[in-house]
């Protein structure tokens, strides 16, 4: 067994400085259909009465569920380490998205 996991191929992964800087967002609105998941990340600025989307991530039903188990177990080795990560109420944001559709 030891054998076919050397054997494995492994991803050359590139990263471009611009997508390295990374985009800051403190909002997602998730939407999906029976084929996808759409994830729109926004930055919300407090007082602001607009807010764009900074990046859209569509991800097929597998990987959106690959995704939460990721993410639940990062928190959880995370919360181990730094503690409860507090969760604040917000105010209920009242959203207008621009045109819906239906994949």
């Amino acid at each position: 067994m030891a054998e076919d996991n050397k054997k494995q191929k492994q991803i050359n992964i590139e990263l471009d400085e611009k997508t390295a800087e990374g985009t800051y967002s403190n909002l997602a609105i998730i939407n999906h259909s029976v084929s996808e998941f759409v994830v729109d990340f926004i930055s919300l600025m407090p007082g602001a009465p607009k807010a764009k989307v900074k990046s859209r991530i569509i991800l097929t039903p597998q990987h959106a569920k690959k995704l939460l188990k990721a993410l639940n177990d990062n928190v959880s080795r995370f919360e181990k380490t730094h503690g409860t990560i507090q969760d604040y109420d917000q105010p209920a944001i009242p959203l207008n998205f621009g045109p819906t559709g239906e994949a």
